[in-house]
């Protein structure tokens, strides 16, 4: 019998995901590259360090821009209310595979991966600005470069940190990096994981 389908992400959204996506793995390859001698080696993706440092700040520009347009789009969505705590509260049971609350398009943990998103974004495009040679860096004084560079730090590794959580959970749920490559979820999925959406956009009950 064929699978009963909700959409749930139109090509554009998914394109703009996935854009957002590919400039986020080449900044933190980068990113790291700078930041850990170690890693220096990772320079090598862009063919050369010279070229790491000069496109890394143009791709943070590109992947502020295309989650910006995230933003606008989905911001209404990602409010949290009781649900989202009850979600929150009762992560444990969550992890179990038993979902817990009247779940709308997002659940807590989503609203919450969201909002550090826009935390530490609206931080990188800041302090990336201040400390970008040879076009910014020159009108600050080095104390606030030297900030701004901490501050820089600091927000790459917890954004870093949680799109691993972010990747391993669409990868532990199964069916949800389908949503994200064809943009449909099945009508199973949906009731078990956002009922209050499935509702909403199929006038069912769940």
């Amino acid at each position: 019998m064929k699978e009963k389908l909700i959409r749930r992400y139109s090509a554009a959204e998914r394109i703009n995901h996935w854009i957002v996506a590919v400039c986020f793995v080449l900044l933190a390859i980068s990113g790291l590259a700078f930041f850990y001698p170690a890693f220096f080696w990772l320079t090598g993706v862009f063919g050369t360090p010279e070229l790491a440092r000069i496109t890394h700040p143009f791709v943070g520009v590109v992947m502020f821009v295309a989650f910006a347009r995230q933003f606008f789009r989905y911001w209404h969505h990602n409010l949290l209310n009781r649900e989202d705590v009850k979600w929150m509260v009762a992560v444990k049971e969550v992890m179990k595979g038993n979902e817990v609350g009247d779940i709308g398009r997002y659940n807590g943990g989503q609203k919450a991966m969201f909002w550090v998103m826009v935390l530490c974004m609206a931080a990188l495009l800041g302090s990336g600005v201040i400390a970008w040679r040879p076009y910014f860096a020159a009108s600050f004084p080095i104390p606030v470069i030297r900030i701004a560079l901490l501050v820089h730090a600091t927000s790459a590794v917890v954004l870093i940190s949680s799109i691993i959580v972010h990747v391993y959970a669409a990868l532990w749920v199964q069916g949800t990096i389908r949503a994200m490559v064809e943009g449909v979820v099945t009508h199973a999925w949906a009731k078990k994981h956002h009922p209050r959406w499935y509702r909403e956009t199929t006038g069912k009950k769940a």
